[in-house]
């Protein structure tokens, strides 16, 4: 059984920081690529930023210098660091594997706003 577990959300000042973390269970972890999605109220989903199994990052271009994505295939983890979150960072964000399937967690709910 394939879970994905997001942890770390909460409510940050703009300007603040968060991390999220993702726990990856029943896949072969170092396999897939992983990303961080979130989708706005009365917004699409929309991908914040990817991370293939080799390593190499991709970001939406919003989040470019503010956040970073990591993983450690031993830990079956993915983080999101995100620093100087803006109000428009409000957001559910989720956890996606992808290989040939696709897998996604629940999400966490981020707000920013002072």
């Amino acid at each position: 059984q394939v879970q994905l577990v997001e942890s770390g959300g909460g409510l940050v000042q703009p300007g603040g920081s968060l991390r999220l973390s993702c726990a990856a269970s029943g896949i072969i972890f170092s396999s897939y690529a992983m990303g961080w999605y979130r989708q706005a109220p009365g917004k699409q989903r929309e991908l914040v930023a990817s991370i293939t199994s080799g390593g190499s990052t991709n970001y939406a271009d919003s989040v470019k210098g503010r956040f970073t994505i990591s993983r450690d295939n031993a830990k079956k983890m993915v983080y999101l660091q995100m620093n100087n979150l803006k109000p428009d960072g409000t957001a559910v964000y989720y956890c996606n594997a992808r290989l040939q399937t696709e897998y996604w967690g629940r999400g966490a709910k981020v707000t920013v706003s002072s």
